[in-house]
């Protein structure tokens, strides 16, 4: 009985088909996470948040507890009397 050298396929022809699977289903897993890390959404840019005004400052102070009523109410009235 004969044997055949397997078609004409070596060692390199193997090792080449080999690669070419490791390529492929690399590929098709980072397509795969790619897909699901960024879900279909466009990505957004981050825009600065609008610097707060003068009076917005002068409620959250107050709201804190930093300045009393009567201070608030003098602040508040210097703020609006200069627009």
């Amino acid at each position: 009985m004969m044997w055949s050298d397997g078609g004409g396929w070596g060692w390199g022809a193997w090792l080449a088909m080999a690669l070419m699977m490791l390529i492929f289903w690399g590929g098709l897993a980072w397509v795969i996470v790619t897909l699901i890390q960024h879900n279909g959404t466009q990505p957004t840019r981050d825009e600065p948040a609008p610097s707060a005004g003068p009076l917005r400052i002068l409620d959250e102070r107050f709201a804190r507890g930093e300045i009393d009523d009567d201070d608030y109410r003098r602040r508040r009235e210097v703020l609006r009397d200069d627009k």
